[in-house]
């Protein structure tokens, strides 16, 4: 029987992404196209937007009950925040340093740059902003998990889901049916997942092709060293920075980045971290990780473990503070990697977080938050790098975590190597 010819996923959204480039270029300027772009991209987020929760759900409270020990599960989830601050905080620093060492906001002129509109995340910033530690903490626990799970609060759902689980375990005999019911939900998701990634090209063909045709070439060239900064400092970040902790702990990121090629190029190609994270889940315990540990340290890390964000954050603000000619002191850099800290912890739901972040931070070291509206434009394009390393960085936490744990499976890692990866063809 003759073998059909299949396109690996990650080609069809490479050629999804360049069909949609070709398109946006075509139509630039015509605000006509995004009424017939835009509903392909929305349905495919949309769609992916359907299955997170229930996977998060079902995977965290059969990964939970499978393990039962409260105290484990305490000192796991002491481990995974101590190791995201930790890494968060070499990511602010890479980006300052490489802010201050390239200047790339030195001599940038600023009646060549377009201003972007930064209303909407003035206004989510000031929400933002009321809010203190104490209510990100109260936050965290829901008073309706049903209210929780529509508005998609991580947090929320990832608490009930661990407290559900531990009460799994507790009942014994009397619990198997329920872990099998969420086992069952588990794997008839991940069947879903399987279905609407080969919607995945004609998504980023809508996305991609709408955001070409929003800007021109002439918004980027002002730029362009920030960009090329930008992009150079998150490659030198996982390269050194990751492969470095990968290394440290047994593993390679090139053998995480060869593994997850489909889920890295769609994430770049959709600008969103969501879109891949029920394959990431998937693919993260083939490679050797736990079901609990990745169920836990995943979808919390969205949160918390933003390398690619605070990275950009950071080198964003000097950037910023460079092209008004400010010289900030290095106490007051020290205040700002303080406060960036604070303010990126925990609001990773909120629509535009990097720019929400930014702008509840420059204020406090005196740099002015008008500055943000002249990196608007390019902000998408920056926006697609740093997901990937988001991506990245909680792909390696996984693995972290479980060798912290000696729980990690190498006979999964050895059988996923390089020249043999997860994934599918359609």
């Amino acid at each position: 029987m003759k073998k059909k010819f299949r396109i690996p996923l990650a080609y069809q959204i490479l050629i999804g992404l360049i069909a949609g480039i070709i398109v946006g270029a075509i139509f630039y300027g015509h605000p006509g196209i995004e009424t017939y772009l835009q509903p392909l991209g929305t349905i495919f987020i949309n769609m992916i937007k359907m299955i997170v929760v229930p996977i998060i759900v079902s995977t965290l409270i059969v990964g939970v009950a499978g393990t039962g020990d409260l105290k484990q599960l305490g000192k796991l989830g002491g481990k995974t925040m101590i190791y995201f601050q930790v890494v968060s905080l070499i990511a602010i620093i890479v980006g300052l340093s490489a802010a201050n060492i390239f200047k790339p906001g030195v001599g940038v002129d600023m009646s060549k740059l377009a201003k972007g509109d930064i209303d909407s995340y003035v206004q989510t910033t000031e929400s933002v902003q009321n809010e203190g530690f104490m209510d990100v903490l109260v936050g965290i626990v829901p008073s309706n998990i049903i209210q929780s799970m529509a508005s998609a609060d991580m947090l929320a759902v990832i608490f009930f889901s661990v407290l559900f689980g531990l009460g799994v375990a507790s009942i014994g005999e009397r619990g198997k049916p329920v872990l099998a019911f969420f086992q069952g939900t588990a794997d008839a998701m991940f069947w879903v997942t399987n279905l609407i990634m080969k919607f995945a090209p004609i998504g980023v063909f809508g996305l991609i092709g709408v955001t070409v045709s929003k800007f021109g070439l002439e918004s980027l060239v002002p730029l362009g060293k920030l960009m090329i900064l930008v992009y150079a400092t998150m490659i030198f970040f996982v390269i050194v920075v990751l492969g470095g902790i990968a290394k440290i702990v047994g593993s390679s990121i090139f053998s995480i980045i060869k593994l997850l090629k489909d889920e890295l190029i769609l994430a770049y190609s959709t600008s969103s971290s969501e879109t891949v994270l029920p394959k990431l889940m998937e693919k993260m315990q083939k490679f050797g990780s736990p079901k609990d540990i990745v169920s836990f340290v995943i979808p919390t890390g969205y949160s918390f473990n933003l390398d690619g964000s605070t990275l950009y954050q950071a080198l964003a603000a000097i950037f910023i503070a460079q092209m008004y000619g400010i010289d900030l002191s290095v106490m007051e850099q020290v205040t700002l990697v303080l406060v960036l800290m604070i303010t990126s912890n925990g609001i990773a739901g909120v629509p535009g977080v990097s720019f929400v972040v930014l702008l509840a931070t420059l204020g406090t070291v005196g740099i002015p938050l008008e500055g943000l509206a002249f990196i608007a434009g390019v902000d998408r394009l920056l926006d697609m790098g740093r997901t990937v390393v988001n991506v990245l960085g909680n792909a390696l936490a996984t693995v972290v975590m479980a060798k912290w744990e000696g729980r990690f499976r190498t006979e999964n890692h050895s059988k996923h190597t390089p020249a043999d990866p997860v994934g599918e063809t359609f």
